[in-house]
């Protein structure tokens, strides 16, 4: 569980502190970016490493030392003195954690029996849910009180901690070294995915397809993925195991974590904007209202890990995915004036959603796969996940912008200069002045609250079409735990 929250929190705390390191280290807005973007791109890079380290070297052994080099890594990037040093320190620290959340989950499946693995997956999810959004906040009083490096020196006792505790607790198990590494499958698609996430990272700076590196990342990302493929279904020894991918619940869990990751991550990007540039809340108050989403998920990943085992794992996946599409049409429906009420209510449907998939998906996922291939699912199940994630975060973010200034022209062509009855109705007189500047503000405030309405419908809509998909898969009987089991896991 620490380490899980060691990378999940630092995915998201030092997001609030990239004003105050950009004065720091004397970088132009573009340029602090980089030290968010570079520890997305070697995250997604190693992801799939993780799976193969972990089989071959053991789960303890690869553990210990990602904590190791995640704990190092933060405290060399809050020592940073330049732009330099910071990107470097944050690939140190993406490369290092991106084993931390794959493997403790298998960790977790193989030190507690199967029909306990409801419970523990919900214990478990509590950290990948609940850190990311922990981290705005916490980083948020950091940096105000003490200083952003802080974001980064709060790690330290976590990871001694996490790292006395898998050395103390955690045993190896069985370590597969018949596999050896496949060195142009894993340079293949480690170029991919980097390739890919660059393009999502800077496609809505750059204008997507207009510019010519965007254009470059894709089609040389393209190129690689294709050769990646065709040498893992020719390969003697795949860097990807491809039977992985003929497992029916396997490959059905994926498609719905892509779209987890793509459709009930991106509002956690969405709404703290809406709120603080179009409802005029502060940060605080905007932190506040989503607090209700962590307190909803905490409630529901307890109900869930006590429901599974005992319902139909289809049944609680398709309510999580409906109430999931609930809350996406209630953000949809928000406008310049919902209450705060309002947005308590569906940042709490939103965050009661998640676990319901979260938690039985990692469960069925794994029902029919075999223990040794469980540590390399993860890892695919892992990166799917953040992949659709940055996804879903990039298109959503460029629809806002087209969606606005689509929105824009079309409510400002009721207000011609030559529509004298309109503008005598307003009291405005057209021209330079205060009331002429209110009346265009205002319609590019209303204009945003359409562009990010369409976000939310589309996304929903995203998250629908996947509900079939569930009843395909297979679910195994699971005995029924007791209530002492269920007593001492939670």
């Amino acid at each position: 569980m620490l380490a899980t929250i060691l990378y999940t929190v630092d995915s998201t705390i030092v997001n609030v502190a990239l004003p105050h390191m950009q004065g720091s280290l004397q970088a132009s807005q573009d340029q602090i970016a980089w030290v968010v973007t570079s520890y997305i791109v070697m995250s997604a890079i190693a992801t799939p490493l993780a799976g193969w380290l972990g089989a071959r070297f053991g789960l303890r052994s690869v553990m210990s030392i990602s904590v190791i080099g995640f704990t190092l890594g933060s405290v060399a990037c809050g020592l940073a003195t330049n732009l330099g040093a910071a990107v470097l320190f944050r690939l140190l620290q993406g490369f290092f954690g991106a084993a931390l959340v794959p493997l403790s989950q298998v960790a977790l499946l193989q030190e507690y029996p199967r029909e306990r693995h409801g419970q523990v997956m919900a214990v478990w999810a509590l950290g990948v849910m609940v850190g990311p959004i922990l981290g705005p906040t916490l980083g948020g009083y950091l940096t105000d009180t003490l200083s952003w490096r802080w974001a980064f020196f709060i790690n330290v006792p976590i990871g001694i901690v996490a790292y006395l505790g898998i050395m103390e607790s955690l045993r190896d198990g069985p370590a597969d070294r018949s596999r050896p590494f496949d060195w142009p499958g894993f340079l293949l698609l480690s170029s991919a995915l980097g390739l890919f996430q660059l393009m999502l990272d800077r496609g809505h700076t750059l204008d997507w397809f207009s510019s010519t590196e965007i254009l470059a990342e894709a089609f040389f990302g393209a190129i690689c993925l294709y050769m990646f493929v065709v040498h893992a279904l020719t390969s003697r020894h795949p860097f990807i195991d491809p039977g992985l991918f003929r497992d029916r619940n396997f490959a059905i869990a994926l498609a719905l974590m892509f779209v987890i990751g793509l459709s009930l991550l991106s509002p956690v990007v969405l709404l703290p904007s809406f709120l603080q540039s179009l409802q005029g809340y502060s940060p605080t108050q905007a932190g506040v209202l989503q607090a209700m989403r962590g307190v909803a998920s905490v409630i529901a990943l307890f109900m869930a890990g006590r429901m599974v085992g005992r319902l139909d794992s289809r049944l609680i996946i398709s309510a999580g995915i409906l109430a999931g599409v609930a809350a996406l049409e209630m953000f949809g429906g928000f406008s310049l004036d919902t209450p705060r009420r309002h947005v308590m209510l569906a940042c709490f449907v939103l965050g009661f959603c998640s676990p319901l998939v979260f938690v039985p998906l990692s469960v069925v996922a794994y029902a029919t796969l075999r223990p040794e291939q469980r540590t390399e699912a993860s890892a695919i199940l892992t990166l799917a996940r953040n992949v659709g994630s940055s996804i879903g975060i990039s298109v959503a973010v460029s629809m806002l912008a087209h969606s606005t200034q689509v929105n824009r022209s079309l409510l400002a062509e009721h207000f011609s200069a030559y529509d004298v009855s309109r503008w005598a109705a307003l009291g405005i007189e057209p021209g330079p002045n205060a009331g002429t500047a209110h009346l265009v503000g205002e319609i590019g405030r209303q204009a945003a609250a359409i562009g990010y309405a369409n976000d939310y419908h589309g996304l929903a809509l995203a998250t629908l079409v996947v509900l079939p998909l569930v009843w395909l898969m297979k679910v195994q009987a699971v005995a029924r735990p007791s209530a002492a089991e269920i007593s001492e896991v939670a």
